[in-house]
């Protein structure tokens, strides 16, 4: 089913609850926590410094017209495009993220990049998956905004079925059962905290809340046409895959299998041969994902993010 505004807007409000206790979410909340692979989190969304995603989303602010620390910040884009964890505890970077979140600019970019990020690959995946329940795309969303829908999608589908096999409604529930299981046992202690995200989606599932009507409540914030509430500060530990970073060509070259799994792909749209499977991003590869990018209508930069994946899939 095609998700009207609202039904839209109810599913980023809960991810955002989860993030921020906003129901709007929080464009300048900056978050450190000790342990979390994602290091320093930023925006209405928490996107992640160990990710790379810090690292587009400032790019793409100090690349729009009129933002306010569009100069100040574009000083930092070569730490953040390395991931360095000296911005960790630079604490003139973060002041300077948290004004910046005040800036219309700012907000617009993160609105703007949190859809190509993070919300419409959700809705592909979860095409893909043959899921279209409102509810269950915020199941989906979540995930791509915490991390490791693919490992939880392949987990839950060996042990349940496909969606397809099992329904919609009840492949959900065996999906969050799942999910929840795997962060209540994780290495990383740090998720053990953050069950509460499953424990409100099977409140919603119990509910049988499926369409996100108006009004519901999740976490103590009141999901309703104002859009109000606040909730207690959860955690934010990110739960994405160390392998979920960005790829891109650089000295000395990015190697590794999800090199070889981008290569494949690449050959698999641009024809057999394009590229040597060898696992190194090197200029050929390059070469081949700007102009794969141009195919698809992507922002030709030569940098395998969210949406270059989301695309290739």
């Amino acid at each position: 089913m095609n998700l009207t505004a609202t039904q839209k807007g109810s599913c980023e409000a809960i991810v955002n609850v989860f993030e921020t206790s906003r129901v709007r979410g929080k464009y300048d909340q900056v978050t450190l926590l000790k342990g979390d692979t994602g290091q320093l989190t930023y925006g209405r969304s928490q996107t992640t410094l160990g990710s790379g995603n810090l690292y587009l989303l400032i790019k793409a602010y100090c690349a729009a017209a009129g933002g306010a620390f569009r100069d100040a910040l574009s000083g930092y884009l070569g730490k953040l495009e390395a991931r360095d964890a000296a911005l960790n505890t630079d604490f003139d970077f973060r002041g300077l993220l948290r004004q910046a979140g005040a800036d219309p600019v700012m907000q617009a970019t993160q609105d703007a990049f949190f859809d190509r990020v993070y919300w419409n690959p959700s809705l592909a995946d979860a095409a893909r998956a043959g899921i279209g329940l409102p509810l269950a795309i915020a199941v989906v969303y979540d995930s791509h905004i915490h991390g490791s829908w693919l490992a939880m999608h392949k987990r839950t589908v060996g042990a349940a079925g496909a969606p397809a096999k099992v329904g919609e409604k009840n492949w959900i529930r065996a999906y969050v059962d799942t999910r929840r299981a795997w962060l209540a046992t994780h290495q990383n202690e740090l998720l053990h905290r953050t069950v509460y995200r499953m424990d409100a989606f099977l409140g919603l599932i119990g509910e049988g809340r499926w369409d996100l009507d108006l009004p519901f409540t999740v976490r103590g914030c009141r999901i309703d046409e104002p859009a109000l509430g606040l909730a207690s500060t959860p955690l934010r530990a990110s739960a994405a895959d160390p392998d979920e970073v960005i790829l891109k060509r650089q000295e000395p070259p990015m190697t590794g299998q999800r090199v070889s799994e981008l290569q494949q792909a690449l050959n698999r749209v641009l024809g057999a041969g394009t590229l040597q499977v060898d696992g190194s991003f090197g200029q050929r590869t390059d070469d081949a994902v700007r102009a794969f990018q141009k195919l698809r209508g992507l922002s030709i930069d030569g940098i395998v993010g969210p949406a270059t994946w989301a695309a290739l899939a």
